[in-house]
């Protein structure tokens, strides 16, 4: 070994795996490298020597033992001490799950880390790449340096493994310990775990005076996910259904199918419709716009182009006005804004551009070189179609007038398809197994619904006035964009009836977030519901009944501000209603509802509390 180890250190310490598989229950190798392979230096402080364990670059994990746990924190104390972490974070957590009645009542501990799974997640959402899988100990290793705070992986991970810290704007997790694993000691958890609780080597190896090696316990989420290498035993009996003692309203019932502990309703705060406006401001509020003026920007270009080159005669007429040019303008400063609010999110903002290093696995890479592709062709278009317009020939002459028409088709189909990409990879973001609400279909209905109503919306916004100065028929260009306004919002209505019905009776945390949208934001949820009724039939009626009056034009207007209305209400809550796939917490500690009351009465200024504040 080239780092000493104490003399006296306790052999409960000491890491030790004389005997391993071949392979784990999932299929792969345990060893990640060739036979005769053992790895290369992890270069820990710099030093280039590499440890001697014969086992090296196998796959471990930990193993916990919940029959030992006595929930003393001990390891979450020992990995906070060596890794110098601030109190708002913790790489290893202690929660609880709890059951029965006295005076047979049970509590549950479980304490969990990062599971260095054998399909991280976590590594593939990435969009900076800040995470290594190695095949040194199969760990996953998480660089937060090259983090610029975005969160997503903190969204994808169901362990709620990655810590994302809104002080320093960057995500920190476990690391395995590796440098401890590298002169032949267990990681710090294990090494301070006072019940042995805790264990630690090669995966599928059963410690000693263990019986089992199981993939699941009360309150873990499905290792489907990621495949994890963490193994449970669990033998002493638990009662069929146990709640948590945070405020999640989730409790865990047995199956009678297959016996494991599947996540059910806990309505702990009753049936009553609640409006909680406030409630809808998070700290994903730049998303909430970025999602919407984003997609308004994409639903307003394809409309006016897409519009005029299939033959729609009065978006034919605006594609050839002087209003066209500062139309694709607008739809272009909306995704810049978009692209901006989406900045403004990120722990690190300067460091936007390492956005697009992981394009080979992450939806967030993708969605971003999408709209950065929409904005370059769109521009291209602009620039093509500009010596078209009437002021730019009455300043320069109509010597360019017909030279660019191939052109500016060219760029505006490359600027669709650019947009369409970045749409598609901006639902595939939500498509997440560890946030159940999310992943549905109806995500997608949202965002394109989103992108037909409000992008048909701003080219009236262009178009109306225009027209009225210039005595127009704008009630043909309303008429014309009419029917996409309701394709979009019956599409998004269709979306959220069969999302509301499948969510309903799910065994997941979707039913989870389900109950709270028709509790904590019932009324906001039903507003949101009723305006999109609302505003498909009022869209109807104006077309078939409406003339061209002063009153019209109210109505018009009114319209729009409904949708608005509307798709800011349910853009929030879209955010604040999911609920993860993470681990029980405890009373105070890794508990929402502490740490929103925290916020509020002030408690959170104290850093010992262990609460952040939504900033950096």
């Amino acid at each position: 070994m080239f780092k000493y180890v104490r003399d006296d250190e306790p052999e409960y310490a000491l890491l030790k795996d004389p005997v391993t598989s071949d392979k784990n229950r999932y299929g792969k190798e345990i060893k990640l490298t060739p036979v005769n392979d053992n790895g290369v230096s992890l270069r820990i402080n710099g030093d280039e020597r590499i440890g001697d364990n014969p086992n090296r670059t196998k796959q471990h994990a930990f193993h916990f033992t919940a029959d030992n746990c006595i929930g003393c924190h001990a390891c979450e104390a020992a990995c906070s001490e060596k890794n110098d972490l601030p109190p708002h974070l913790s790489f290893r957590s202690v929660g609880y799950v709890e059951g029965g009645t006295y005076p047979n009542f049970t509590r549950m501990n479980i304490s969990m880390a990062c599971n260095h799974c054998d399909d991280p997640v976590c590594l593939k959402g990435c969009p900076t790449r800040a995470y290594t899988k190695h095949p040194e100990y199969g760990a996953v290793i998480q660089d937060p340096d090259i983090c610029f705070g975005c969160g997503y992986c903190t969204w994808v991970c169901p362990y709620n493994a990655p810590q994302l810290d809104p002080v320093n704007g960057q995500v920190e997790k476990c690391n395995m310990c590796v440098d401890r694993l590298e002169v032949g000691l267990k990681p710090a958890c294990v090494s301070a775990c006072v019940g042995n609780a805790l264990n630690f080597g090669v995966v599928e190896n059963m410690p000693e005076n263990r019986e089992q090696i199981e993939t699941q316990i009360p309150g873990f989420p499905d290792p489907s996910i990621s495949n994890p290498n963490i193994r449970f035993q669990q033998v002493k009996s638990m009662p069929r259904e146990v709640t948590r003692t945070d405020s999640m309203p989730v409790k865990y019932h047995k199956s009678n199918a297959d016996g494991k502990y599947k996540p059910v309703v806990h309505k702990k705060n009753g049936e009553k419709k609640y409006w909680n406006v406030p409630r809808l401001s998070s700290r994903e509020n730049p998303l909430v716009i970025f999602t919407l003026v984003t997609q308004a920007a994409l639903g307003t270009f394809a409309a006016a182009f897409l519009g005029s080159l299939i033959g729609v005669e009065s978006l034919q007429a605006m594609a050839s006005s002087v209003m066209y040019v500062p139309l694709v303008v607008l739809a272009l400063a909306f995704a810049a804004l978009g692209l901006f609010m989406s900045t403004t999110h990120l722990g690190k903002p300067f460091r936007f551009y390492r956005g697009f290093n992981n394009l080979r696995h992450s939806p967030v890479s993708r969605e971003g070189l999408g709209v950065v592709i929409f904005m370059a062709f769109g521009g291209f278009h602009m620039l093509s179609v500009l010596p078209e317009n009437a002021v730019f020939q009455s300043l320069f002459g109509a010597a360019l007038s017909g030279k660019f028409a191939g052109l500016a088709n060219a760029t505006g189909i490359l600027s669709v398809l650019g947009g369409a990409g970045g749409l598609y990879y901006m639902y595939r973001c939500y498509r997440i197994p560890a946030r159940p609400f999310w992943n549905h279909w109806q995500t997608g209905c949202s965002f394109v619904g989103s992108a037909a109503v409000l992008g048909a919306f701003t080219v009236a916004i262009i178009g109306v006035p225009y027209l009225l100065m210039s005595g127009g028929a704008y009630l043909a260009l309303l008429n014309s964009l009419a029917p996409l306004m309701i394709f979009g919002l019956l599409l998004e209505g269709l979306g959220l009836y069969f999302h509301a019905r499948q969510q309903a009776s799910s065994e997941h945390e979707g039913a989870v977030s389900h109950y709270i949208q028709n509790t904590t934001f019932g009324k906001s949820y039903i507003l949101r519901n009723c305006l999109l009724a609302l505003n498909a039939v009022a869209i109807a009626a104006l077309v078939i009944f409406a003339e061209a009056s002063w009153v019209t034009l109210v109505m018009w207007t009114a319209v729009f501000v409904s949708v608005s209305v509307s798709a800011l209400i349910g853009r929030a809550l879209f955010y604040v209603l999911v609920v993860p796939t993470t681990m029980p917490g405890a009373f105070f500690w890794k508990n929402k509802g502490f740490e929103e009351h925290a916020r509020e009465i002030g408690l959170a200024a104290n850093p010992a509390v262990g609460v952040a504040m939504h900033t950096h």
